[in-house]
């Protein structure tokens, strides 16, 4: 006679989604790559992964739950705190790259020695890709319990791969505080105008860069000095390069530039960027993604500035940000 126990239906998860394709999830996570490691938050609206750099940079990427066909979280709603944990995140794109995000990271590969080229061709499917092909595939997250492997389950023509991510405590580190309630300045422009600017700074093998936001001409200017010499970028404040452009005072803070340009792959991809400063000093990067279907995603990054009595001292004190 059969046991009880064995007639049971199977526990559901704490946590399962499933999206179409890899490649947008890829891509996403791709651009916070910048820190090993990133904390996990999953919510009912969405995932939250956020990674972190010595507490002087921030990268946040939101997957909204419209980029899954299915989205199931078992966790209260009202709940004061939503499930959490931190993992490593080089593990989860080399597992997302196992299917349907070869093309994307094939792609990406050729744009390794100009990390500052352009987004208008970099993401395009060529004729020989899977969404080209059309090549069915399928991503499966499943999260057991507190404290459980995350389980990404690909599958695509037939074939299915299961890999067990390794979840562990999340140290819990604050975010960055940014307060939008005392905004010195707030720019929107499309985002390969940043990147282009990144890309004439560059050369110069620059240590900082310095972001100007006045109410007069030049109205944005960044700047940097290097090895080599120096350089700077104006933005005139017309339509056709800020769409949105407000100075309630003018702001001037420094920062490490290798630290902004970790944020060039949410520049390559993006179609749109807010470029925000607050009183204290900290400089907002937000990025709009428009997504396959109509969907759009954003990417955060936050970035703390030299303090200023600090800023013409060597750059061994200033450099505990790298």
């Amino acid at each position: 006679m059969a046991s009880s126990a064995g007639s049971a239906p199977p526990q559901q998860p704490l946590f399962r989604a499933v999206a179409s394709s890899t490649r947008q999830i890829y891509q996403l996570l791709k651009c916070i790559s910048f820190s090993p490691k990133v904390e996990v938050q999953l919510t009912h609206e969405g995932i939250r992964f956020a990674a972190d750099h010595s507490r002087v940079m921030q990268g946040v990427a939101f997957l909204d739950k419209t980029l899954f066909t299915t989205y199931n979280l078992a966790w209260p709603s009202d709940a004061e705190t939503m499930p959490r944990f931190q993992m490593n995140l080089p593990a989860l794109l080399e597992a997302l790259q196992i299917f349907g995000a070869t093309d994307a990271a094939a792609r990406a590969a050729k744009t390794d020695n100009d990390p500052f080229r352009s987004n208008v061709r970099n993401y395009r499917p060529d004729a020989f890709s899977h969404q080209t092909l059309g090549m069915p595939g399928t991503c499966c997250l499943v999260y057991e319990e507190p404290g459980s492997a995350l389980n990404v389950i690909l599958e695509e023509s037939g074939v299915k791969t299961q890999c067990n991510m390794v979840t562990y405590t999340p140290e819990a580190p604050d975010d960055i505080p940014f307060d939008r309630n005392d905004l010195h300045f707030k720019m929107i422009m499309q985002a390969r105008w940043l990147l282009d600017s990144l890309s004439e700074l560059a050369p110069m093998s620059p240590a900082r860069i310095t972001v100007f936001a006045m109410q007069n001409a030049p109205y944005l200017k960044l700047s940097s000095t290097g090895a080599i010499g120096s350089a700077s970028v104006d933005f005139s404040n017309g339509r056709e390069l800020l769409e949105t452009f407000s100075v309630m005072e003018p702001w001037v803070q420094t920062f490490k530039f290798d630290l902004v340009k970790s944020a060039s792959e949410a520049m390559r991809i993006a179609s749109k960027v807010s470029f925000r400063g607050d009183g204290q000093g900290v400089l907002s990067l937000q990025f709009m993604v428009e997504m396959e279907g109509g969907t759009v995603s954003f990417l955060d990054f936050r970035f703390v500035p030299y303090i200023t009595q600090e800023d013409d001292e060597p750059d061994s004190e200033s450099d505990e940000e790298g």
